[in-house]
């Protein structure tokens, strides 16, 4: 099979209608492209299998988990240049585009002898099967309790010394805060807890309901600097776990409650504040109404709400719009971004006034490259704590997010809240952003 790589290279061009940015290096060494550029390794022949009989970004997925693709050079440049056909974000882009408009075109006799020559290079017999780490088909109502919990159990249940691996000392797994980027990871996410903290406006005794509560950084934080008396509610057995331990040693348990709860089934409001740091992502499209209504309940008037979440850009056919599937398949199973002017809209429905919207986008891009540079630095031990595959779906997930935020495809906003009484009296000071009150 001689020039793999180079007919590899044609056959896309022709598909995608602009040539590659690219260098291509196939399994028989052949190599094309510009000189200098990220170079996509086609490792085994079995990779072309993959994309033939699953077409776009599944296919691509599995065979880069599966080791059978792999990137040398600039993996952020690469991902840049390709993220049209790895990872959608925002508005379609031009790529993923013509993609599909080619993938279907393969019909149309001007392109079959194009689709005979990449079978002739994939060479005979099935696809193998997919990669272990990908999540099994979860059955059941979307977004219902039971099927809510396996989900969240796929992401998080991988083991809290890979997470502690890839997140540092702070083991706080959503957007830090950075004065700069030559501030420490941990310095970072400490500001962020203090900002969430300051925008409830917490005082010594009040209580604190923290929604999807990870590893207990938030509660810890709050209960250590604040004097809350805080519950913490996860699904995760494992998060759990650690959380509790984490609040044992600082001694603070007579303070703080960790529990294996769905926010659903939270009985014991009024909260004074409730900070939702990373979660409302897994709530979905269908239940986000009720994930608002509840929040809502659970407040006592004049209480706040902070809520951190990460936005996709509108698409100009909303109904057109659904997630990709690398992120359903190997990271979030039914995970969903929503633009952040519904999620504002979805939280007034609700009876909350919305009182600011902070963006801090450039932040959550800092944050994913110390995360992926922690599990390059760490990768032997990465792969012995999870797997080969696991560990490839992370650095692709967090440096091809990293891009996205780079690049506006998606952003990440704070909205701070308020169960405002009928007197309409909010505490919330005349001052924007002064926010001790």
């Amino acid at each position: 099979m001689a020039d793999a790589a180079g007919r590899i290279a044609t056959l896309a061009e022709e598909v995608l209608g602009t040539p590659l940015p690219i260098r291509v290096r196939a399994w028989d060494r052949s190599e094309t492209g510009p000189p200098g550029a990220p170079t996509l390794v086609i490792r085994r022949r079995r990779a072309l299998r993959r994309i033939l009989w699953r077409p776009g970004e599944l296919g691509l997925a599995r065979a880069w988990v599966a080791g059978d693709l792999d990137v040398e050079g600039d993996l952020y440049e690469a991902l840049d240049h390709l993220s049209g056909l790895l990872w959608e974000r925002g508005p379609a882009s031009a790529p993923r585009s013509r993609l599909r408009t080619g993938v279907q075109a393969l019909r149309d006799p001007a392109l079959r002898a194009a689709a005979r020559e990449l079978i002739a290079l994939a060479g005979p017999g099935l696809p193998p099967s997919p990669p272990r780490e990908e999540a099994r088909t979860t059955f059941g109502p979307l977004h219902s309790l039971r099927r809510d919990r396996k989900a969240i159990s796929h992401h998080y249940d991988v083991g809290n010394d890979f997470y502690e691996l890839v997140l540092g000392p702070s083991m706080v797994y959503s957007c830090a805060y950075w004065d700069g980027a030559d501030s420490t990871l941990e310095e970072a996410q400490r500001a962020k807890l203090d900002l969430v903290c300051r925008k409830l406006a917490l005082k010594p005794g009040q209580r604190l309901l923290d929604v999807g509560c990870g590893w207990g950084s938030m509660v810890l934080h709050a209960a250590r600097e604040y004097g809350v008396r805080a519950v913490g509610v996860t699904l995760s057995e494992e998060q759990a776990a650690y959380a509790r331990k984490r609040i044992a040693d600082e001694g603070l348990t007579d303070q703080v409650e960790i529990r294996v709860q769905d926010y659903r089934e939270v009985p014991d409001g009024p909260y004074d504040a409730i900070s939702s740091i990373g979660m409302a992502e897994h709530v979905g499209a269908v239940r986000y109404a009720e994930y608002a209504a509840i929040l809502h309940r659970l407040l006592r008037p004049g209480g706040r709400l902070l809520n951190h979440q990460i936005a996709r850009r509108p698409q100009p056919d909303e109904e057109a719009y659904h997630v990709d599937e690398f992120i359903d398949r190997y990271v979030f199973p039914d995970g969903e971004l929503a633009p952040v002017g519904r999620t504002v809209s979805q939280l007034e429905e609700a009876g909350f006034e919305v009182r600011d919207v902070e963006a801090i986008r450039e932040h959550y891009a800092l944050t994913l490259r110390r995360w992926v540079a922690n599990l390059e630095r760490s990768w032997a031990r990465a792969v012995r704590l999870t797997s080969p595959g696991r560990a490839r779906v992370w650095r692709l997930y967090m440096a091809a997010s990293a891009v996205s935020f780079e690049r506006n495809r998606i952003g990440v906003n704070q909205v701070l809240a308020v169960r405002t009484p009928e007197d309409g009296a909010s505490g919330v000071p005349l001052r924007a952003r002064d926010w001790r009150g």
